[in-house]
């Protein structure tokens, strides 16, 4: 960025001076607004109310107008910047603020275009520069029909690039198969494996749960099973709240956390997977229990993940009586603790884990 020009054909003062005049025109616009939202107020009588507004109201568009009339002139100074021919991924390296102690794009650019220049497209008078009249040499096509050739560096890279497109053309008139048996392979492709922790037995889920009900003694699990193989947990972790599990095999899908008072099923007797609890503590327990499972996710272990979410979920049992970790305070807000790290399974309130 040297001379004041951030990159060719764009005026850097005039580009600082075009955000500043941004700015003033944010603040005009503010000041309008507020002029709108204040009204006639502080004015003794009603006619000097209305002269007051109106007057303030048009010094505020004049403002505007001037502001913007500001901007329209340091855009026109600003300029366009060079149109440029990115080379994919490398074009990033235009961004780097030292281009001009590293111009590292700009050879890259100049170095494209040359090795992308044939006889079609590129006079011969281009190669009578010295510069480059001893980097160039002629390579014949494969063909001589046409009398075409290419212009080459005589570097190593491009030699290899100007071979490799011969290879691609005598690959290309030969019927490449993707398997390397040539015996009556058949076209169909073969049916994609299903995965087989989805489809785990009852039986088996039914242990795993038990087995985590017994790690775990104030806290119960009740599973149930209302719509098919798919197992409901119903946790109840002491006296303080219930949680609505809903799982598919191993995979837990969905948590919904209510306070231990709270009625956890619908009038038909069943769990109510869908109404959220009443009480913003508990909703805010949701959240976080919802980012647990995003956590914890080992796809060939899930008996490992279903029981390290019930012991993140457990460290809930002191909910109303664990301080957070940082502030020291109780409540914040009106709320207690509510996030649980997922390492240590220290409380902090939700504004202090961060």
């Amino acid at each position: 960025m040297a001379d004041g020009v951030l990159s060719p054909g764009v005026n850097l003062e005039a580009f600082s001076q075009a955000i500043a005049a941004i700015q003033a025109l944010r603040s005009s616009v503010t000041r309008a607004f507020d002029c709108l939202k204040d009204g006639m107020r502080h004015r003794e009588t009603l006619e000097g109310r209305e002269k007051g507004f109106v007057s303030a109201f048009q010094d505020s568009l004049h403002s505007v107008s001037r502001d913007l009339g500001e901007l329209e002139r340091l855009s026109n100074l600003v300029g366009k910047p060079s149109e440029n021919h990115p080379l994919h991924n490398s074009g990033l390296l235009s961004l780097d603020p030292v281009q001009d102690k590293t111009p590292l794009y700009s050879q890259l650019l100049q170095a494209y275009k040359w090795s992308n220049k044939d006889c079609g497209n590129s006079p011969l008078s281009t190669l009578e520069d010295p510069a480059w009249a001893d980097d160039f040499k002629v390579l014949p096509s494969r063909t001589q029909q046409n009398d075409h050739c290419y212009f080459a560096p005589a570097s190593s890279t491009l030699e290899l690039q100007y071979h490799a497109g011969l290879a691609s053309g005598l690959l290309n008139q030969q019927s490449l198969k993707r398997s390397a048996n040539q015996m009556g392979v058949s076209a169909k492709r073969r049916p994609k494996a299903q995965p087989t922790t989805l489809v785990l037995p009852p039986q088996y889920v039914d242990d795993v749960i038990n087995r985590i009900d017994r790690m775990f003694p104030e806290m119960s699990i009740q599973l149930s099973r209302p719509n098919g193989t798919s197992a409901m947990l119903l946790v109840t972790l002491g006296k303080v709240l219930k949680v609505i599990v809903v799982m598919r095999s191993l995979f837990i899908d969905r948590t919904i956390v209510k306070g231990y008072n709270e009625n956890v099923y619908t009038e038909d007797g069943k769990l109510d997977i869908w109404s959220k609890s009443n009480y913003q503590v508990f909703q805010k327990v949701t959240d976080h229990a919802t980012t647990a499972l995003l956590h914890y996710q080992l796809p060939q272990m899930p008996d490992v993940v279903v029981r390290s979410f019930m012991t993140w979920l457990r460290s809930y049992i002191k909910l109303f009586q664990a301080p957070c970790q940082r502030c020291g305070k109780f409540l914040q807000d009106g709320l207690p603790p509510t996030w649980r790290d997922f390492r240590t399974l220290e409380a902090f309130h939700d504004t202090c884990r961060q």
